[in-house]
């Protein structure tokens, strides 16, 4: 962690219906949670004007908390390729994105992002919100899911030099 300097993480679980983001600030070994929540889309978009929207959402919380980096989840597997395909295209408008506003971009495995929170790599979605809520000392685990992960990979995100 950093000791005297503060910087801001944006974490990012990407998704087509749904992008979890997480904002923190890490300053003197302490994490202060900024902000968390989800770009939604409709389902009665077509695709490309999905992903502008994630697009356009993504670009007001870059400049609303001014990151100097963002972790996002890579995607390892899918047992629906449709999906997969659609997440992967939400990745790629996450990292164009991140990379437009000159971030320092870190991908993390699911593993990676749970060993980092809990320090067991097996460990459930529960166990992962219940670190997150500890670790950020937040009152309630944060809600969606999908937010949640997020801060937990922008947690994940602290330790890693870019």
């Amino acid at each position: 962690m950093l000791v005297g300097k503060s910087q801001i993480i944006l974490g990012i679980d990407p998704g087509v219906a749904d992008t979890g983001y997480g904002v923190i600030e890490v300053k003197n070994n302490k994490l202060k949670m900024i902000e968390y929540g989800s770009i939604k889309t409709s389902k009665l978009q077509r695709l490309p004007e999905r992903l502008v929207e994630i697009e356009k959402q993504l670009v007001e919380i870059i400049k609303k908390n001014k990151p100097v980096k963002i972790g996002i989840e890579k995607l390892f597997f899918c047992k629906n390729v449709t999906t997969a395909f659609s997440v992967g295209q939400a990745r790629g408008v996450v990292l164009l994105t991140a990379q437009k506003y000159n971030l320092s971009i870190l991908e993390f495995t699911p593993l990676q992002v749970k060993q980092a929170v809990t320090g067991y790599g097996q460990a459930d979605k529960r166990q992962i919100q219940q670190m997150v809520k500890t670790l950020l000392k937040l009152k309630d685990i944060p809600k969606p899911d999908d937010a949640a992960d997020a801060l937990a990979i922008a947690i994940c995100s602290i330790n890693n030099r870019f």
